[in-house]
């Protein structure tokens, strides 16, 4: 190899002209380095900022739906203090107020519903996260943990609890310990 082509031997005229290469070659690598990472952080925020703003749009109205689902359960008390038999002898005034107030009940539920407001599963096991137990009660036949009534309506929002559902559950059966026998006379 000729001195003129090698750039590390001291005695090439070009040898500073060369440093001088490679080192804005490296400053050219850190830079590109530098806007990739930029570029990334850009898109990376633009992503963030889209998924709040679809967050903040779809979890606006949580104080607002909070508060309407106190409203429909007054609407949901008001009909099931009216039972079947009852309402079917009613005047005909009180029938169509009834049917007002069932009518309202179904539209509020609509509109929770379109606004991504949906009533709670009870009608699988208890689940802590999305319901909260207030008694324990012989299961009559439900195996212990299953829901056996409802007392208030869950509401979830989106992917978020709004309220829980207030559920009464199934208790634990006691068995006779092994030795003991049960005392069936009354």
């Amino acid at each position: 190899m000729s001195d003129e082509q090698n750039p590390e031997n001291d005695n090439n005229p070009y040898a500073a002209e060369f440093a001088v290469l490679e080192a804005l070659k490296a400053e050219v690598e850190s830079l590109k380095d530098q806007r990739l990472r930029a570029l990334a952080e850009v898109e990376n925020i633009r992503r963030r900022a889209d998924k709040e703003k679809a967050e903040a749009s779809q979890y606006a109205v949580t104080k607002f739906a909070r508060d309407m689902v106190g409203i429909a359960d007054n609407f949901s008390r008001a009909l099931a203090a009216c039972p079947p038999a009852l309402r079917e002898a009613a005047d005909p005034q009180i029938k169509a107020v009834l049917d007002g107030v069932e009518a309202t009940d179904r539209q509020l539920i609509a509109i929770l519903e379109r606004y991504g407001v949906k009533p709670v599963d009870t009608t699988s096991k208890f689940d802590p996260n999305l319901h909260q137990a207030i008694a324990e009660v012989p299961g009559n036949g439900k195996p212990p943990g299953a829901i056996v009534d409802v007392v208030q309506a869950g509401y979830m929002i989106g992917d978020r609890l709004l309220r829980p559902a207030m559920v009464t559950v199934a208790r634990q059966q006691s068995q006779p310990a092994a030795g003991e026998t049960v005392d069936t006379k009354v």
